[in-house]
């Protein structure tokens, strides 16, 4: 269950940052269970390596609410794409564990959808949110110092998080995927010959992955919760923990701006984002020609239904 919930957060946040993208750039992605899923214009394209070797494919038509108001409006178009995010991680992890262990999953009721998210919620509030604001208090005293050591903690112990989960044989599978992901994409961008070799040869670091997202809402938090900070000063820590769980949306919504000018901003935006990049050395791994085989068999699939304008 906690290796699902772990899956579920990597692939939403991944596509949703990702889904921040100039017009001009075509596809966007996400590993999966022994597999790639793609984004194109009109379809989602899903490719798995079956324990034969064979790799399957499959296709589903890809729409968002963000095209129409008021779900297009900034801001609240951050906080929609996430929520649809978790919506396709549910259904390409499923559809991917499915293939790759060749026997039938079981199927996910609204209630289980439910309840994997509330206990997504629970983790993250916990462990992203409640930990380090308990840390912050016994470290600094001065609100302001209180609410930076806060978010730096916060970063510190997601990094350590991913660092820690990165150890897991199946974790690390999944992150060479995210690898070779971000190499087939960087291969396309660049206008090469769309070939497992050439795909080899690209970087595995890309400037719209979800664990920069991440780290941009480390600080777009800082910023946020500081003035809460002083509103509430003195209430009990429950209270404090829940003000920031209800500003999640907020922080989601501006980061999700933050990426998106930057994505449009050519050689500015991707300064401004670089020092972010670095913990794509943690999330991603090199993949290996196979590997590169499946994210090509996804884009390909993604891409029958067209290119971005």
């Amino acid at each position: 269950m906690l290796r699902r919930i772990h899956r579920l957060l990597m692939t939403a946040l991944n596509m949703f940052a990702e889904d921040a993208e100039d017009k001009k750039i075509p596809v966007g992605g996400q590993a999966v269970i022994e597999g790639v899923l793609m984004k194109g214009k009109s379809l989602w394209g899903l490719a798995v390596r079956r324990p034969g070797g064979d790799i399957f494919t499959e296709s589903w038509p890809h729409s968002s609410r963000t095209q129409r108001m008021p779900y297009k409006l900034p801001f609240i178009r951050g906080v929609v794409t996430m929520c649809e995010m978790l919506a396709v991680g549910f259904k390409a992890l499923s559809r991917s564990a499915e293939v790759a262990l060749e026997e039938e999953q079981e199927q996910l009721t609204f209630k289980d959808i439910l309840l994997s998210i509330g206990l997504a919620v629970l983790a993250v509030g916990g462990l992203f949110i409640a930990l380090p604001l308990w840390l912050a208090g016994y470290i600094a005293t001065a609100p302001l110092y209180v609410n930076i050591t806060e978010g730096v903690l916060r970063a510190v112990i997601f990094i350590g998080y991913v660092g820690v989960i990165g150890l897991w044989s199946d974790i690390r599978e999944v992150f060479r995927y995210h690898g070779a992901e971000h190499k087939t994409i960087n291969a396309f961008e660049k206008g090469l010959v769309m070939t497992p070799e050439n795909i080899m040869k690209c970087s595995r670091i890309h400037p719209r992955c979800g664990t920069s997202f991440l780290l941009i809402a480390v600080i777009v938090s800082i910023i946020i919760f500081s003035p809460i900070k002083t509103l509430i000063a003195g209430e009990s820590f429950a209270l404090q923990v829940l003000a920031r769980i209800v500003l999640i949306p907020v922080v989601i919504g501006i980061s999700y701006e933050i990426i998106r000018l930057a994505s449009r901003s050519g050689k500015i935006g991707l300064c401004i984002i670089a020092p972010f990049l670095s913990l794509q050395f943690l999330t991603t791994r090199e993949p290996d020609i196979r590997q590169a085989e499946v994210a090509l068999a996804s884009l390909n699939t993604a891409l029958e239904g067209g290119l971005t304008a």
